[in-house]
C-alpha cells in the first residue's frame, strides 16, 4: 500500500492515471459484475445484517488480487519452491495441476543466502495464495454471486526461460521490477505513520528505481563462478526476489484491515480478518529474511549493508536514530501514534486508515512495482480490469 498523497482516489484521479501511460495497453473492461440490488444475499444465522453489494464487492476485489499474487508466487515456486524433502510433502496444485518447484538449484543457493529455510516457505507462501483465491471465489459462488478468473483474459505475460518451466502466460512480470522498500523505515518509525501523512525513506533505494529481475531470466543467469561461487549477478536476483517477497505481502497486511472496516456481514468480518493474519504471518517471515540480503553491487543495483547505514566511517560513533530505521533485526512494528496522538505510542500495523483507498492504493501499488509489464514495456489490460474492481471495492460502506 502507498504513502498518504502518493496514490488516487476516486474515479477522476483513476482516469488521470490511466492517460499518463503507465497504463499504456489497459484495456476497457465492461460493466461490474456485481449484482445490482444494494443488498443481494441473506448473512449466516444470528447474523442480522445481510450481505451487501459492498461485501460482494469486497470480496470479488481481494479474490481477484490473491489471484494476482498466487500467479507470481507460483513462478517463484517453480523457480525456487522446495521439492519433497523426505518431510513434509511438497505437492502445490492449481487447478487440480502439479506445479513443478525447484527448477534453478543455483537459484535456491542464491535464496539460501538468506535463509536456509527459503524454498520451503516459498512452497507454503504460494500455496496459501492459491487457497485465499479459490476460497473467496468459492464462498462468492455459495452466495450466488459471480466469480472472478483473471487468467482467461489477461494472462498474456512470457514467464522465465529456465528450462523445465512451463511456458505458459502469466498475469505478472518478476522480470522487471521496481520495488519500493519503504515499508521497511515506516514500521521502525516511532514518531511517523502513513495514515498521518508520515514519509519514510527507501531501504534499499536502487530498487525503488531502474528494472531489476527478481527471477532468473534463463538457465545463463544462473552460471556460477569458476570456483563454484554464486556471481553478484545472480545473489543480487535473490536479493531482489527477498525484498519483493516482503513487499508484496506488507500490502494484503494493511489492505485487510482497511477494507474490514468497510464490511456490513459479520461473516465476511470474519473471513477478512481470517485471511488478513496469514498475510501478517508471511509478511513478518519475509521481513526478517530480507534482513539478511547480502551487501553487494552489481551493475546500477547495490544492495547496502543496512547495519553499517548508522555508524560514521570516520569516528565509529552510531546514529541511533538511523539505526532505529535500519537495523535488521528490528522487525516487530515499533510503537507509533495512532488514532490520537494524545492516547501515546501503540505498535500496530500502519496503515489501515480507510481514508487512503486500500484497494486503490494496493493496484497503484502493484502497478508502479511493474508487475503488468508486457514485453513490450506496457502495462496489461489487467491494470483497468483491476482499477474499476478496486474503486468498488473501496466505495463499499457498512450498512449497519
Amino acid at each position: 500500500m502507498k504513502e498518504k498523497g502518493s496514490v488516487f482516489s476516486g474515479s477522476r484521479n483513476r482516469r488521470s492515471f490511466l492517460k499518463t501511460g503507465m497504463v499504456a495497453g489497459a484495456a476497457t473492461i465492461g460493466t461490474a459484475i456485481l449484482p445490482a440490488s444494494p443488498v443481494a444475499f441473506a448473512g449466516p444465522v444470528n447474523d442480522h445484517a445481510p450481505i451487501s453489494k459492498g461485501d460482494i464487492a469486497i470480496l470479488t476485489f481481494l479474490s481477484a488480487l490473491e489471484q494476482v499474487e498466487a500467479d507470481l508466487w507460483i513462478q517463484y515456486a517453480e523457480l525456487g519452491g522446495a521439492t519433497n524433502q523426505g518431510l513434509s510433502p511438497i505437492d502445490l496444485q492449481l487447478n487440480g495441476q502439479a506445479i513443478i518447484t525447484g527448477l534453478a538449484p543455483n537459484y535456491i543457493t542464491a535464496l539460501e543466502v538468506l535463509d536456509g529455510d527459503m524454498p520451503q516457505y516459498i512452497a507454503d507462501n504460494t500455496d496459501d495464495e492459491i487457497s485465499h483465491h479459490r476460497f473467496l471465489n468459492n464462498y462468492l459462488a455459495s452466495k450466488g454471486a459471480k466469480t472472478i478468473d483473471l487468467t482467461t483474459e489477461f494472462a498474456t505475460i512470457p514467464p522465465s526461460q529456465v528450462t523445465g518451466v512451463p511456458q505458459n502466460g502469466r498475469l505478472t512480470n518478476l522480470k522487471q521490477l521496481t520495488v519500493d522498500t519503504r515499508w521497511w523505515t515506516r514500521l521502525r518509525s516511532a514518531t511517523a505513520n502513513p495514515d498521518f501523512g508520515g514519509t519514510f525513506d527507501q531501504a534499499v533505494p536502487d530498487l525503488a528505481k531502474g528494472k531489476h529481475p527478481a527471477i532468473p531470466l534463463n538457465d545463463g543467469d544462473m552460471a556460477l563462478n569458476p570456483d563454484g561461487t554464486i556471481p553478484n549477478h545472480l545473489q543480487a536476483i535473490a536479493n531482489t526476489a527477498g525484498f519483493h517477497f516482503a513487499f508484496i505481502e506488507q500490502g494484503g497486511s494493511s489492505l485487510y484491515p482497511a477494507l474490514a472496516q468497510k464490511v456490513s456481514n459479520l461473516e465476511v468480518l470474519r473471513i477478512l480478518l481470517s485471511i488478513g493474519g496469514s498475510e501478517i504471518a508471511h509478511f513478518q517471515t519475509w521481513h526478517d529474511k530480507a534482513g539478511n540480503a547480502t551487501p553487494l553491487t552489481d551493475g546500477d543495483l547495490t544492495f547496502p549493508n543496512l547495519n553499517t547505514l548508522a555508524v560514521n566511517p570516520v569516528t565509529g560513533a552510531v546514529d541511533t536514530n538511523v539505526a532505529d530505521k535500519f537495523q535488521t533485526n528490528l522487525i516487530m512494528p515499533e510503537p507509533t501514534l495512532f488514532l490520537n496522538q494524545s492516547l501515546g505510542p501503540v505498535s500496530i500495523l500502519r496503515p489501515t486508515s480507510t481514508a487512503q483507498g486500500g484497494a486503490v492504493a494496493s493496484v497503484v501499488s502493484f502497478v508502479e512495482d511493474g508487475l503488468f509489464l508486457d514485453p513490450s514495456g506496457n502495462n496489461t489490460g489487467i491494470v483497468d480490469k483491476l482499477m474499476r474492481l478496486a474503486e468498488e471495492a473501496d466505495a463499499a460502506r457498512r450498512t449497519f
